[in-house]
């Protein structure tokens, strides 16, 4: 029953890989194995409240199980407890377990933490350990180089899978999107020029005469000029359907736009320019998403601060300026080409790996292009360490007394935001039917008001009264973690923001007006 349980598991049957899990608890009732495949049925259901109830009952028959502890560490994972569940896989592999999930997961905090070398040891052993598990699979297939990735995600998409329809279909738009690629035979996304510094002028994007609802960029698309809203919230380049036609942009292959909202994902396309130039930066063959409407939340499309993280990304909202300069060297490490966002990022539905993965052994130090640890600089101790989901960059916001939650920069959010869920844990939580929420994914259907609030992030604290809050349930699965709420424009654009996403830095720096 156990190997059914699995392998109805592995087919995406979570109805019935749970009644295989509940007859092996049945027949033995402190089966860790049952506890264990119960619990991540429920995370794969995405009902994280069950699969916390679930892990709790396992160890409490069975404290030491191993397998009970790796389970217990995706559970933390997912509630955004994430030093928690590091602790829990360090000392599953401490003891000697051969368990290639805690390698996984180990993995998934190293690179959220900025160690991208170390992370790629990590899924080379759970992949050694366990080639088959298709999460190991698919965080391993994107280690690979493009010819290799495509071979293994046609492999992977041709056989069974327990991912849900939309990642199935954003696996599949990405195959598309690296064959097309491939066929073209262009040049990967480049800077064109010696040019590693630039600053430009933010523009204000008003939803009134009087009030400012964020700044924008002025993007050069194949010599055409567009304002794009600079969102740190967003990723990549995104444009409407008139921007792209304007510019010449042809499509390569289709994909899936979302964001916040409650009308799921939009269609759209990826495209290629074939010049990008923002300021006195110019870049070439970089890939561009499209809408496949005539504004991107009212606007003519998003530019997301992820683009230059190469640099360090200097928002210096009170002087409205852009500033990107190089980021400080490693020791003994030698020059690289500055890009405009590697190829494996919001191309990848994964958004797994931070490195540049186009040649190159997987599992193998590449001192100079390959995955490497994050870096802090001296004159970068200061700065706050924050979580990098892909483009998402989470900070570690204490509200109230409570443990600290993660809150998404988000420029792109007008106020700051926060989740039902994390809300109740300090102040009584109303419904509100006069405030409307809009994002890329269209309304969101039920939003609430929650009392005053003291949010604490970097060094800085802030008292919030009638906190706007709405659930944020589908980022918090895209990105495998909780996400609690969002740091948003209106107090942003306060402060000098500087953000380093190489090493998974920001630096928020006050400056009253």
């Amino acid at each position: 029953m156990l190997h059914d349980g699995l392998q109805c598991y592995a087919k995406g049957d979570f109805s019935g890989a749970l009644a295989k899990f509940q007859q092996v608890l049945q027949q033995k009732p402190n089966s860790p194995d049952g506890y264990a495949g119960m619990t991540r049925v429920y995370l794969k259901q995405k009902n994280l409240d069950l699969a916390s109830e679930t892990i709790g009952k396992g160890l409490a028959a069975n404290q030491d199980a191993p397998v009970l502890q790796v389970v217990q560490g995706e559970v933390f994972f997912r509630e955004g407890r994430i030093t928690d569940a590091e602790r829990e896989w360090v000392k599953v592999v401490n003891s000697g377990y051969p368990s290639a999930r805690a390698f996984l997961g180990l993995a998934r905090v190293r690179d959220a933490i900025g160690l991208h070398h170390s992370a790629r040891l990590m899924i080379e052993k759970a992949h050694q350990l366990d080639p088959n598990d298709p999460d190991i699979q698919r965080r391993w297939i994107n280690t690979l180089g493009r010819e290799e990735r495509i071979k293994y995600l046609q492999e992977m998409l041709a056989g069974p899978s327990n991912d849900d329809p939309e990642t199935v279909l954003a696996t599949r738009h990405y195959l598309e999107y690296l064959l097309a690629r491939q066929k073209e035979r262009g040049g990967n996304c480049r800077l064109g020029s010696s040019v590693t510094s630039t600053q430009a002028d933010l523009q204000r994007l008003y939803i009134d005469p009087e009030h400012i609802r964020g700044y924008g960029l002025t993007v050069e698309l194949n010599g055409h000029k567009s304002s794009l809203m600079l969102d740190t919230g967003a990723s990549g380049i995104l444009v409407d359907q008139g921007i792209a036609e304007k510019a010449g942009i042809t499509r390569l292959s289709q994909t899936r736009i979302s964001g916040i909202g409650d009308q799921g994902s939009k269609t759209g396309w990826i495209g290629v320019a074939g010049s990008i130039k923002i300021g006195n930066l110019e870049f070439h063959d970089c890939p561009v998403e499209v809408m496949e409407k005539r504004s991107v939340v009212g606007e003519e499309g998003l530019i997301g601060a992820d683009v230059f993280d190469d640099f360090l990304v200097d928002l210096d909202f009170p002087n409205e300026k852009l500033r990107l300069s190089q980021l400080p060297q490693r020791p003994d490490e030698a020059s690289h080409p500055l890009k405009l966002k590697s190829e494996g990022g919001a191309d990848n539905p994964e958004e797994a790996s931070n490195s540049d993965t186009s040649s190159g052994q997987a599992g193998k130090p590449m001192p100079d292009s390959g995955p490497q640890d994050a870096y802090i600089a001296p004159e970068m101790k200061t700065y706050t360490r924050i979580y990098r989901f892909g483009h998402a960059l989470l900070v570690p916001t204490k509200i109230g007394d409570t443990p600290s939650k993660l809150f998404l920069l988000d420029t792109g959010a007008v106020m700051n935001h926060i989740t039902p869920r994390a809300a109740r844990e300090v102040t009584k939580v109303h419904g509100d039917t006069e405030t409307i929420i809009k994002g890329v994914s269209g309304r969101v259907n039920n939003v609430y008001s929650a009392d005053k609030a003291i949010l604490q992030f970097g060094h800085l604290r802030q008292e919030n009264q009638d906190l706007v809050s709405f659930d944020m349930n589908s980022l918090s699965d895209d990105l495998g973690t909780e996400v609690s709420g969002t740091l948003g424009f209106v107090m942003l654009r306060l402060l000098d923001v500087k953000i380093d996403y190489r090493d998974d830095l920001v630096n928020f720096d006050y400056k009253p007006r």
